[in-house]
């Protein structure tokens, strides 16, 4: 055990200053990092290849909206052909139900782009309110279209640059034995066949499969700069900028209906629904948010910078903090026979490093505690790197996603839930959500780990365990979390 490997850098011993001064992010090479390329970083990039790559982007956007035109009915071989990208899983950015594969662009993005562009956005390429065409659009019509799908599309045509950013970087850094020479599918497109290009590359190689290493200017953590929520959120700052005196009108009338008579009458969800109608019928809405966010730009680079150091913060610099902990204080990384003792030890000792030995300093970040679950689910993921046993992260067995299942063969299973206790739904996912998981999974383990910051979510828990008698439950573990413990030092 005294390789563990995480990173990149672990497995193609390469310093990790290396990496950082070439600009791209030290990735795991155990799961995805929450990281998505933002099309509006390369729009606003000073670098003129980003702006090229946002250009192509627009460029084969508007060749689609040509196509579909032609062919009002998007047809099997015309989406695979021109519509659908898989996930470059060889970046380990984004998000994934287990490792780095996530889902892609599937059919229902093709058919919303097919219909978005000879319909709501048929002026595509031809606005007159904003600098350029954006391909953030897409997002901000559908709420289908996420981060992840406009990141994913962003990626395939980043994909030249990168492949060429990763062979400068292997013949700069590795050895012949570390690389290999891929033949990549759909790496350009050729407008005079419309047909993608091949072109081989001589990459890293990790599993016989390449591996990217992404620049950390193209990336955010969170939404992209231009997303849905945001725009919805800003309508009220847009409004006074809108020329056109209808929408300007429609959009006032939105705003004194749904924001200010009817604020404690309507949800979350019922406002969003409003915003939605305002939008189809006056997509020219979109137009203004863009230019209102272009007139901000400079705070997209800022953002990115913040939350890219962060997910390095998390990730990487305390991780290997933990990791260090858990391998030289405790017996982490010994394994037991079962799936559920070794989960239970496990978390066990991820329990003692955290309340005895300083490690809770870890699950802050810029002072304040980590406010995702997801966070905190990867940091597990990615301290079980060493192990015979098989975890699957966000299982999905029919009933809903489950954090994790640790498994050794098909009868040997555990369940592993982590939650945050600022989760308002504590309470009902512990009467339900594990006994459920359980059945769907066939396996009659399952842990449930609750990790606490504050004496109030102290006392939210208690109270929840009072009503459902949980107090000697073995397989709900607490732990705590809160910054009020003397120096392992000290004690």
């Amino acid at each position: 055990m005294d390789n563990l490997k995480i990173y990149f850098s672990d497995f193609f011993n390469v310093n990790q200053d290396t990496i950082e001064s070439y600009g791209a992010v030290n990735i795991s090479l155990i799961n995805d990092l929450p990281l998505f390329v933002d099309p509006f970083l390369l729009f606003n990039s000073d670098k003129k290849e980003y702006q090229e790559i946002h250009n192509e982007i627009i460029k084969y956007l508007l060749f689609l909206q040509n196509q579909s035109r032609q062919q009002k009915v998007l047809s099997q071989g015309m989406m695979k052909s021109w519509y659908l990208f898989s996930e470059i899983k060889q970046t380990w950015l984004g998000f994934s139900l287990s490792g780095n594969c996530g889902r892609g662009l599937g059919h229902d993005f093709a058919y919303n782009l097919h219909e978005v562009l000879k319909s709501i956005f048929s002026e595509f390429g031809r606005e007159t309110v904003t600098k350029s065409p954006h391909l953030e659009k897409l997002c901000l019509i559908s709420p289908k279209v996420g981060r992840d799908k406009i990141s994913d599309f962003t990626t395939n045509f980043t994909k030249e640059y990168i492949l060429n950013y990763n062979q400068i970087f292997a013949e700069k850094y590795l050895d012949e034995s570390q690389c290999k020479i891929f033949s990549i599918p759909r790496v350009k497109f050729n407008y005079d066949t419309q047909t993608w290009m091949s072109k081989e590359y001589k990459l890293p190689c990790y599993k016989n499969d390449y591996v990217l290493l992404t620049p950390r200017d193209m990336l955010v953590r969170d939404e992209t700069f231009i997303n849905r929520n945001d725009m919805i959120n800003n309508l009220e700052r847009i409004a006074p900028s809108v020329e056109d005196e209808q929408i300007r009108f429609q959009l006032n009338q939105y705003l004194i209906n749904v924001l200010h008579k009817k604020k404690k009458e309507l949800s979350k969800t019922e406002k969003e629904q409003a915003a939605t109608l305002l939008i189809k019928a006056n997509p020219q809405i979109i137009d203004y948010y863009i230019k209102y966010k272009e007139e901000n730009e400079e705070q997209a680079s800022s953002i990115s910078k913040e939350v890219v150091a962060e997910v390095k913060t998390l990730f990487n610099d305390q991780l290997q903090q933990l990791t260090n902990v858990l391998k030289t204080s405790t017996d982490f990384y010994k394994e037991n026979p079962s799936s559920y003792e070794e989960s239970l030890k496990r978390v066990g000792y991820l329990k003692t490093v955290i309340e005895d030995m300083d490690g809770y300093r870890l699950f802050y970040l810029n002072g304040k505690p980590i406010k995702r679950e997801s966070d905190l689910q990867i940091i597990y993921r990615l301290v079980w790197y060493a192990t015979t046993y098989d975890v699957n992260r966000e299982v999905n067995n029919g009933r809903g996603p489950a954090d994790y299942k640790i498994s050794s063969g098909r009868k040997d299973s555990t369940i592993v839930e982590f939650k945050l206790a600022s989760n308002t739904k504590l309470k009902k996912n512990l009467e339900n959500q594990v006994e459920i998981y359980k059945k769907a999974n066939q396996t009659d383990n399952a842990i449930k780990v609750i990790l606490f910051f504050t004496d109030n979510e102290l006392n939210k828990i208690n109270k929840i365990f009072d009503e459902l008698k949980l107090h000697d439950c073995r397989d709900i573990i607490l732990i705590d979390a809160r910054n009020n413990k003397p120096s392992a030092s000290n004690v």
